[in-house]
């Protein structure tokens, strides 16, 4: 009785398969073909590659000069990787006081890196050309916008050989250019000055910080372009503001970027087939 009680749950076994392998072969021939060359892939935007892949990516304030300046900035951030560190980690501390003023300003967040390269967050740095302070103002500057300084009072007096030595005495210990607030406003007041006078150029106005506002109006004369911007004028500028506004790139954007800059994981690239093509590698 058990050998034809199982003979049977087997013939039941194999004809359910079958008729399932039917059912499936009828069902298959009443879907529609699908030609696969038809299935297009959506091609991804520059900003989800970028984010894909770990590419460099550039703050709004910085978009439009990525091709002029990414081989400097690679370079600058494998050359001075323990630096950058370092000053990401005071800037941190730094912008949370910084920034409220610029905003008093409406003025840039990225324009506080300005303090990291002119005086390294020390309010006690001193120039060879006498900036003092947070934000390195010269004797001129730093009274114009109310900051006040020691004044130098300067006294003849006549040795016994009848020779004439002048004396230099510093009047008032109070330099206000080493006050953290007062400082910073006044570099806030001075910054958005310089936003008439350059029509909101970011890049001529920092270099205007570092070389003058005069200097960079007769560099924009020798240009004899209309409404030159900063890499029209570049070649006649000083190597030091050159320097200065390539690093202020630098800064914001390996800041911009730091998770993926700190862990190695940063991709110098920003063109749609360099990233593209990477992306193909993978």
């Amino acid at each position: 009785m058990k050998k034809r009680f199982s003979l049977a749950v087997i013939i039941i076994f194999f004809v359910a398969i079958g008729s399932s392998a039917q059912s499936a072969s009828q069902a298959d021939s009443i879907l529609p073909i699908i030609d696969t060359a038809e299935i297009k892939v959506p091609e991804l935007t520059l900003d989800e590659l970028i984010k894909l892949k770990n590419c460099i990516e550039f703050p709004d304030l910085l978009k439009g000069h990525e091709e002029e300046s990414l081989p400097y900035i690679e370079g600058f951030a494998k050359r001075r990787k323990e630096y950058l560190i370092r000053t990401y980690n005071r800037d941190q501390q730094f912008s949370k006081k910084i920034l409220p003023i610029f905003n008093q300003f409406d003025l840039p967040a990225e324009l506080r890196v300005l303090m990291a390269l002119e005086s390294a967050y020390n309010p006690n740095a001193h120039s060879r050309a006498g900036a003092v302070g947070y934000w390195q103002f010269m004797d001129v500057v730093a009274r114009e916008y109310h900051l006040k300084i020691p004044q130098v009072k300067i006294t003849r007096h006549k040795t016994r050989r009848g020779k004439v030595k002048l004396i230099r005495k510093m009047v008032g210990k109070k330099d206000e250019r080493k006050d953290f607030i007062k400082s910073t406003y006044a570099a806030a007041r001075y910054l958005n000055d310089r936003k008439r006078n350059f029509n909101n150029d970011w890049l001529l106005i920092v270099a205007a910080y570092n070389y003058g506002t005069g200097n960079v109006w007769n560099a924009m004369t020798r240009s004899k372009k209309e409404n030159p911007g900063f890499w029209d004028i570049k070649k006649y500028l000083p190597a030091e503001t050159r320097k200065y506004v390539m690093n202020f790139i630098a800064l914001n954007v390996i800041f911009h970027n730091y998770e993926k800059f700190v862990k190695n994981e940063l991709v110098y690239a920003t063109t749609p087939a360099d990233i593209s093509s990477s992306h193909m590698m993978q």
